[in-house]
């Protein structure tokens, strides 16, 4: 095997990319996201049982997006997201989007959400956007 280079493990393959963010924090920014669509900022109670975390765990994480400047976040008040935070959020709903309506309409089923969840993390924004342009075709 000539391309014995080219191989690396997953923590491996994150550090050449230079990650800032987590996956964990992508998985609450998108939450956040997700609730705050209509306009109002999430509670972090919210934010926690739709996660299926405890409050402490969702406020520690809010603090660690609000020092990525992807949230605005007071101890004990409400999440809001930045411009940045919004735009990131925006393509990790998005993502999550097209993987699940791929995984549906491949299994021929109505709700893909763990196979989604388990998969986002570690896709290409060029592969979401090139599925995207496949399932414009065929659904």
């Amino acid at each position: 095997m000539d391309q014995e280079d080219n191989f690396y493990t997953l923590k491996g393959y994150s550090l050449l990319e230079h990650v800032q963010i987590t996956y964990s924090m992508e998985d609450y920014l998108e939450m956040i996201c997700r609730l705050s669509q209509d306009g109002t900022p999430v509670r972090i109670g919210d934010l926690a049982k739709c996660l299926h975390v405890r409050p402490s765990s969702a406020s520690k994480m809010a603090g660690n997006l609000r020092s990525s400047g992807l949230v605005r976040f007071e101890k004990y008040g409400t999440v809001t997201l930045t411009e940045a935070g919004l735009q990131l959020g925006r393509y990790l709903l998005f993502r999550h989007t097209v993987l699940q309506n791929f995984f549906c309409y491949i299994n021929q089923t109505t709700d893909e959400l763990e196979q989604a969840e388990k998969v986002e993390h570690f896709i290409d924004p060029k592969t979401v956007y090139n599925l995207k342009k496949w399932l414009d075709k065929f659904t």
